[in-house]
């Protein structure tokens, strides 16, 4: 089961790649990097988790940080 968990993130984060959107390429690998810490945290490996709890944030900040304003947030 853990494998599985493993080989989805490492797809999801293959295919972030093919999103022209920067804040959807972000929201992916931050999907994918949740999908890392399950692995990591199925497998006890604490280098893995914390990785990837980095990644996540990072990602998740940086979609909301260059997230377009509405319309309604600029008048």
């Amino acid at each position: 089961m853990h494998e599985a968990i493993g080989w989805f993130a490492t797809a999801l984060f293959g295919a972030s790649y093919f999103f022209r959107r920067p804040a959807q390429l972000r929201m992916v690998q931050a999907l994918a990097a949740l999908c890392w810490i399950v692995y990591g945290l199925m497998l006890h490996a604490v280098p893995v988790v914390a990785a990837n709890v980095i990644v996540a944030t990072l990602a998740v900040y940086s979609a909301w940080r260059n997230a377009p304003e509405t319309n309604a947030a600029k008048s």
